[in-house]
C-alpha cells in the first residue's frame, strides 16, 4: 500500500518511514500539510499518516481539506502526542479512522495501519472469478470475457484492467498506477500507460452503453466509472 507520512519532526517520520517500508509498504514523507496537500492533487494514496501539530497546516486540517476536497478520501490515520480527550473525539468526527498516541511500539503502529487498511480496503474474495457488470475475470488464468466473448489481453493489460474495476470511481493517479502494474522502473517511457490504458479502454469497449466509462482526469491520472442504468 501507498502511505504519505506526515511529521515535522525528520527523526520520528524517518522511524515510522522504516517500520513501515520493512512491512512491505512505499512511503513518502512530507514536514508541510501544504506540500502535502499540493501533492494530493497529482497523486493517489492508500493512508495518510498525519502529525496534527505541524507549522503550516495542522493534520486536522488536512482531514478537513480531504472531505471537502476528494471524491474516495484515502483512509487517515492521526499519530501524535495530543493526549486529550477532546482531541481524539475531534479528530474522530472529522474523518480519522483511528487515532495513536506517539509514542508507539513498531508491532503496535503496523497492527493499527492494518487494521484501517483492512477496513478501508476489504481484500476481494478469493476466487478464481470475478464479475464486475458484465466483465468477467478469470483471475488465475488471467482472462476476461464480456457477452461470452474471450478478450485477449496481455498479462499488464489484464492486471491494469483488474486494477481500474477493483477501484470503481476511485481516482487513481499514473505515479500510483505505474507504480501497482510496473513496479519502479525509471527505464519505461511515460507514455507506457497511457499506451495500455488505452488498449484496456479500446478491448473493453468501456463506453456508456456497456455500462461504464473510463475518464481521463488531466494532470492526474483516471477513473472508472460504473453507470447507473435508467430505467425504461
Amino acid at each position: 500500500m501507498k502511505i504519505g507520512i506526515l511529521d515535522d519532526e525528520p527523526v520520528l517520520a524517518s522511524h515510522v518511514e522504516n517500520i513501515l517500508t520493512s512491512a512491505g509498504h512505499s512511503c513518502q514523507v512530507f514536514q508541510s500539510g501544504r506540500r502535502l496537500i499540493n501533492v494530493l492533487h497529482h497523486e493517489t494514496f492508500d493512508l495518510l499518516l498525519l502529525d496534527w501539530n505541524v507549522p503550516d497546516v495542522s493534520g486536522i486540517s488536512v482531514i478537513a481539506w480531504l472531505r471537502e476536497n476528494l471524491e474516495k478520501a484515502p483512509a487517515v490515520l492521526l499519530l501524535t502526542s495530543r493526549s486529550a480527550e477532546e482531541d481524539v473525539v475531534q479528530a474522530l468526527r472529522m474523518g480519522a479512522d483511528d487515532y495513536i498516541l506517539k509514542p508507539v511500539s513498531a508491532p503496535v503502529l503496523l497492527a493499527r495501519v492494518e487494521a484501517v487498511l483492512r477496513r478501508a480496503y476489504p481484500e476481494p474474495p478469493a476466487a478464481a472469478i470475478e464479475q464486475h457488470g458484465d466483465y468477467i475475470f478469470d483471475i488465475a488464468a488471467g482472462t476476461v470475457t464480456h457477452a461470452g466473448r474471450l478478450i485477449q489481453m496481455t498479462a499488464k493489460e489484464f492486471l491494469l484492467a483488474l486494477m481500474l474495476f477493483r477501484n470503481e470511481h476511485r481516482a487513481l493517479s499514473r505515479s500510483y498506477i505505474f507504480e501497482a502494474i510496473w513496479g519502479r522502473n525509471p527505464d519505461l517511457p511515460t507514455r507506457t500507460l497511457d499506451a495500455h490504458v488505452s488498449k484496456v479502454r479500446t478491448k473493453l469497449n468501456l463506453r456508456p452503453e456497456n455500462g461504464y466509462k473510463l475518464v481521463t482526469i488531466y494532470a492526474y491520472g483516471y477513473r472508472l466509472e460504473r453507470l447507473v442504468k435508467q430505467a425504461a
